[in-house]
């Protein structure tokens, strides 16, 4: 068994941005990300506090919104609409979850798509779906980018994604698909899921449960890619995968953490900088 140590080829990815930042920089072009954050949940500012920080290793100049959780949908909608016209900015990103009150698909129907860095427009979603170039999703981009760093191919292989959430089930399978996998999405609805887990030579898991994913569950020598993110009573910081029972039985295997979470963080970064570029090819 093998760990996929996505914070090493975070840092790693991080380097290269910052050094293609500093050539930008010289041309005075700055990248800029927006993030606005609605209301007082903990782990969303969490994030928020993350990904700031993040952007400051690189030299992405980020911009924090904070709002109160009782903030309007049409002040959200203006605030987004002033940041799609402001020619500094090149990202906008709006952490989810939003208060019940407000409608989040019109709330990311709104960001500009050549601004959104997280890659969750319709227009994106479909440019990803038919393999155009466009803005992908965070973590399952960071995903993609992990099994090549490792030379781990999905071509021609079972590949079982177990959530199938806008932001990572589905794009996730998108760009699987796309990369000649085979793959079946399991969701709340589905009967059995070990019946696909058991044939899979990847899985994928993404649903917020501890311990889903037994080693009853894969076949000899899967690789495992444990996207969950929970918090055990205990305050220990766990995934989806029972690690302990499921590492012996797999080839390769995600940490949690410092498996996925290092390179969603990353490819952020790298959507930022893409918008970037695609900004300074445009004022040319």
């Amino acid at each position: 068994m093998k760990l996929l140590d996505g914070k090493t080829l975070g840092s790693t990815i991080e380097e290269q941005i910052k050094q293609e930042i500093r050539e930008l920089n010289q041309n005075f072009i700055y990248p800029t990300l927006a993030v606005i954050l609605v209301g007082n949940d903990a782990p969303s500012a969490s994030y928020v506090k993350m990904k700031s920080k993040a952007c400051e290793r690189v030299g992405i100049n980020s911009l924090i919104f904070g709002m109160p959780e009782n903030t309007s949908e049409e002040f959200l909608l203006q605030k987004i609409e002033e940041l799609n016209k402001d020619l500094k900015v090149h990202g906008i990103l709006v952490q989810l979850p939003l208060p019940q009150h407000i409608n989040t698909q019109k709330i990311l129907e709104t960001i500009d798509p050549q601004k959104d860095v997280d890659g969750f427009h319709p227009l994106n979603m479909g440019k990803l779906m038919v393999g155009l170039d466009g803005f992908i999703p965070a973590t399952p981009l960071g995903v993609m980018q992990l099994l090549e760093a490792y030379h781990l191919s999905v071509r021609g292989k079972n590949c079982v994604v177990i959530g199938a959430s806008n932001i990572v089930g589905k794009p996730l399978a998108s760009l699987l698909l796309n990369a000649g996998a085979t793959v079946s999405v399991c969701h709340i609805l589905t009967k059995d899921v070990s019946l696909f887990t058991k044939e899979a030579d990847f899985v994928f898991v993404a649903v917020g449960k501890i311990g889903l994913l037994t080693a009853e569950m894969i076949k000899e020598g899967a690789v495992i890619v444990d996207i969950g993110i929970n918090r055990t009573n205990e305050g220990a910081i766990v995934g989806d995968v029972e690690f302990d029972f499921v590492a012996p039985k797999c080839s390769f295997i995600t940490p949690v953490p410092g498996g996925v979470g290092p390179m969603t963080i990353a490819t952020l970064l790298q959507n930022t900088l893409k918008s970037a570029r695609n900004f300074a090819k445009d004022m040319k």
